[in-house]
């Protein structure tokens, strides 16, 4: 077994997402309530990883199948891992590993729900029906980015719940923020795809609203994060160090010039240092995020 190869085929740089998310449901629960087990933290981290795998394993079988691969330009941010294409795995291999990910990340959650309350059954069955189902009907639909949102509301609240089995307002929108962050990655990434997903069929977002628009939808995503995490800072929802995730800020400024000289003129294959920040312009974001829950920086305004 070839373990580089397979690291490429589950994109591991794409799973930090998840391990944010994962992450920001810890601090958050040792923060507010200071409640952190680490046997339950392991068995999340490892669950949210094995089905965020599953869902590229799946997501590179199901283009490979349809045809997609043939089509696109791989980049470092898109196009799949190449991995099928080029004759490194076996498609019938990669298919069955997504599988066997997933039903990990089932029997984990099955069991957290068994230990910590049926509620987490929900979010399992969320996470399952998404995972299998991302590649193969979600994007295809337009529902890629809703989806990630959601996701990491989910992730977060679950997290969140798996430790203090209690429901809160507070992790269930720090993790759509991630999610809105997590989406903004996506949206990017669709750009060099246009016309192979096009061609294909795939009615992702941008392939809906065409190339000239979603130039200019793009920082639609970082505004609605910011202002939420402005807004819940100042109610105290966030604790106030939340907003150091404005020093992600001149990234997303960055890519949104980069995206409004580039994809106008359909000069899409020039668009990789774009994707590059704006990937890096999410994590940052997010990292901050978390970090504002760990104690002696988790800091709210005084009642007046």
């Amino acid at each position: 077994m070839n373990l580089r190869v397979w690291s490429r085929a589950v994109r591991l740089r794409f799973i930090t997402a998840s391990i944010i998310a994962v992450t920001a449901g810890l601090t958050s629960a040792y923060g507010t309530l200071h409640v952190f087990d680490p046997f339950l933290a392991a068995l999340t981290y490892l669950g949210v990883i094995s089905l965020h795998a599953s869902i590229d394993l799946l997501n590179d079988y199901f283009d490979f199948q349809s045809g997609i691969d043939k089509l696109t330009t791989r980049t470092p941010f898109s196009g799949g891992t190449g991995v099928l294409p080029e004759g490194l795995l076996k498609p019938k291999s990669v298919y069955r590993a997504g599988l066997s990910l997933l039903l990990l990340g089932a029997v984990i959650g099955l069991y957290l729900s068994l230990v910590r309350g049926p509620v987490l059954i929900l979010f399992l069955v969320f996470a399952v029906v998404a995972t299998y189902f991302y590649s193969k009907k979600i994007v295809n639909i337009g529902l890629g980015e809703l989806t990630l949102v959601f996701k990491g509301g989910l992730i977060v609240l679950g997290t969140f719940y798996v430790q203090v089995t209690a429901l809160r307002v507070e992790p269930l929108v720090l993790g759509l923020v991630l999610g809105i962050l997590s989406a903004s990655v996506l949206f990017m990434n669709e750009f060099p795809d246009y016309n192979a997903d096009k061609l294909s069929g795939r009615r992702n977002l941008v392939v809906r609203i065409g190339l000239s628009r979603a130039s200019k939808m793009y920082p639609f995503f970082p505004i609605l994060a910011y202002i939420v995490i402005t807004s819940l800072s100042f109610v105290r929802l966030f604790p106030i160090t939340a907003l150091l995730a404005y020093f992600a800020v001149p990234y997303f400024v960055k890519v949104s010039i980069m995206i409004s000289k580039t994809v106008p003129y359909h000069r899409v294959d020039e668009l990789i240092p774009a994707l590059a920040n704006s990937a890096k312009a999410a994590r940052i974001a997010g990292l901050f995020l978390v970090f504002s829950y760990i104690p002696p920086l988790f800091i709210s305004f005084p009642h007046i």
